[in-house]
């Protein structure tokens, strides 16, 4: 019974973690707009929602000494790609806040939207237990 509740929300949970992700990587950039020499970053959200869903488990580094740091990577495959400015600053800044914030709010309204599935989904499975 958990696997398949686990199986059934499983899409829902990687979504909304990526555009959490997404959220703080947009987030990053609008806080450095004014920071010389920024790059602003972002990655493509269905490459990495396909990549999450066709990974079962995140690969994993195996620590062969204790001293070894432990990495956590998390299932998502984030790959992380420097943006490519319509417009350079001139202090070499890559941030377009308008670009920026447009993608932000973008993001936002899909979270919101991937919530609003998730919670119609589950009140059908209430229904359907509670008859």
């Amino acid at each position: 019974m958990i696997s398949s509740l686990d199986t059934a929300f499983s899409f829902y949970q990687k979504a909304l973690e990526l555009r959490v992700k997404r959220q703080q990587v947009l987030a990053s950039n609008i806080a450095n707009a004014d920071t010389p020499n920024y790059k602003a970053r972002d990655f493509d959200f269905a490459s990495a929602l396909g990549s999450a869903l066709s990974k079962s488990n995140a690969s994993r580094l195996d620590r062969t000494d204790p001293r070894h740091l432990q990495a956590n990577f998390g299932p998502l495959g984030i790959k992380l790609q420097y943006e490519q400015p319509y417009q350079t600053g001139l202090d070499s800044n890559t941030v377009e806040m308008d670009v920026e914030r447009n993608k932000y709010m973008d993001n936002a309204v899909h979270y919101e939207a991937d919530l609003t599935l998730l919670t119609g989904k589950i009140k059908t499975m209430l229904a359907a237990v509670q008859g």
